[in-house]
């Protein structure tokens, strides 16, 4: 069992803690929450949570998640601190979601290193660690010891992936399908930042140009036929791409042919010349430059990873 620990703090946001306890519920996976001081911990709601485990339950996890740090410029006590680092020195994975990531700075082990947070709260964190690099754009970062979400929701995206890198793309895949989720979202928060700078494109959603390419991932799909099937020019399509998935039109495409083709390594006999067939990479040797430039392995190597052949 990998033993995920979520260290709550009042006042507690609920639905930062709430993408860790989804994703994280079932086995192999065995999910709890501590808290410094055991008993109630109030959440940003209005309602309590009930908490029985200390600190000590964070030197027996293998992944500790901070769901968020509320107020920001609050300090933390020498004795979260401790426990943090105690864990990380043994080889526990630490992972904040959203403001989460003002605590895991505090703990020295994110200076020289990238991490992502809200972009409302970046500046604060910027200014008040200066020698961790704050990055307000991506969904999540993820150094592999260390990892961090962007904005309340990207917990979701960073958790999915933390499975994916875990179990595999196709158990992530099915973690997903459960929250009615896609397992994989493109772009980074600029997508999201505010309503007033997104009113500009409402009513320019790329979701059903999106559902219908995914459905056809093994036809010869163009930037041509995307921009058709969305009754826009070209460039009209590059530009809500852009804006919308920080990404280009083929890109995109060409990430979903990727995760196609890591679910049917992981979970098919499949050739290597099937499975570019019916993610639309035309050939085998096509598939394997591009598997290559994307995750820097060959997918004989990926399928012996996780099929053990």
């Amino acid at each position: 069992m990998h033993r995920v620990v979520a260290l709550v703090t009042a006042p507690q946001a609920s639905f930062e803690f709430g993408c860790a306890a989804v994703v994280f519920r079932d086995p192999p996976y065995r999910f709890g929450v501590c808290t410094e001081v055991p008993g109630n911990v109030r959440t940003t709601e209005g309602f309590d949570m009930v908490v029985r485990s200390g600190l000590r339950a964070l030197d027996r996890a293998d992944t500790i998640v901070v769901p968020g740090w509320l107020p920001i410029n609050r300090e933390p006590s020498d004795q979260v601190v401790r426990a943090l680092r105690r864990a990380h020195r043994r080889g526990a994975r630490l992972v904040s979601i959203c403001s989460g990531a003002y605590l895991l700075a505090a703990t020295g082990l994110l200076d020289g290193r990238r991490v992502a947070t809200h972009w409302r709260y970046a500046d604060e964190l910027q200014r008040r660690f200066p020698e961790v690099e704050v990055d307000a754009e991506v969904l999540y970062v993820d150094h592999g010891d260390v990892a961090s979400s962007g904005g309340s929701g990207t917990g979701i995206d960073l958790c999915l992936h933390l499975v994916r890198r875990d179990l595999g793309a196709g158990y992530a895949a099915r973690v997903a399908r459960r929250m009615v989720m896609p397992p994989h979202r493109e772009g980074g928060q600029t997508q999201y930042r505010s309503e007033e700078e997104s009113e500009g494109t409402r009513g320019e959603s790329l979701a059903a140009v999106l559902e219908w390419a995914v459905e056809r991932l093994g036809d010869v799909i163009t930037v041509e036929d995307l921009a058709r099937r969305g009754s826009v020019s070209q460039r009209t399509l590059a530009r809500r791409f852009g804006e919308q998935l920080g990404v280009s039109p083929g890109q995109w495409l060409l990430a979903q042919r990727i995760a196609r083709t890591r679910v049917l390594l992981e979970e098919t006999e499949l050739s290597v010349e099937a499975i570019a067939a019916r993610v639309g990479l035309s050939s085998a040797t096509n598939l394997r430059r591009r598997f290559r430039a994307a995750l820097h392995t060959t997918p004989s190597a990926y399928r012996r990873a996780y099929q053990g052949k």
